[in-house]
């Protein structure tokens, strides 16, 4: 089984949810426009983001998380998804990212002043707390009238966690 589903959070801000659970490789295409930012996070498996017509690519593994963002261009979702792998991708606009962080936007460095206008990456690793939430956004029995709620929520969790600065990993 192969599913792309696309969750609209509310204006400017996305969830992707990618799934191969097939034998073969599973490429996916999307358009993403400039000034947005992107979260990637392996749960399953491996999967590629592939850039410039195939010229650059990142590996995504699981257990880790990609951020992408490129102010002064066009970073379109080209997603290769190995065989029995599962992706969720968040999608962003700076202008609600900003709205959500403003108090804290030194606390984010691609948010300071010196690299507001700057291409931003981090990779890192999905932490317990993450995790819980990533395979949740897999593993559901919603009443199709609550989902979107659901998604919500766990969309603005996720973002919540990535950014949370806690030593402690069971917090």
């Amino acid at each position: 089984m192969r599913s792309q589903d696309d969750f609209k959070i509310e204006d400017d801000f996305w969830l992707l949810r990618f799934q191969n659970d097939g034998n073969d490789t599973f490429h996916v295409e999307r358009p993403i426009n400039q000034g947005l930012i992107q979260f990637h996070f392996g749960i399953k498996g491996k999967a590629k983001l592939i850039f410039n017509s195939g010229n650059y690519a990142l590996d995504l593994r699981e257990e880790k998380s990609l951020l992408l963002y490129n102010p002064q261009k066009e970073l379109p979702l080209n997603l290769e998804l190995s065989p029995n792998s599962w992706v969720i991708s968040m999608v962003i606009s700076i202008k609600k990212f900003h709205s959500l962080f403003s108090k804290e936007a030194d606390y984010i460095p691609f948010l300071s002043e010196e690299n507001q206008d700057k291409k931003y990456y981090n990779d890192g690793n999905i932490n317990p707390s993450m995790a819980i939430v990533l395979s949740q956004l897999f593993n559901y029995s919603l009443s199709p009238a609550i989902q979107n709620l659901y998604f919500k929520g766990k969309g603005y969790e996720l973002l919540s966690l990535y950014f949370n600065r806690t030593d402690d990993p069971n917090a």
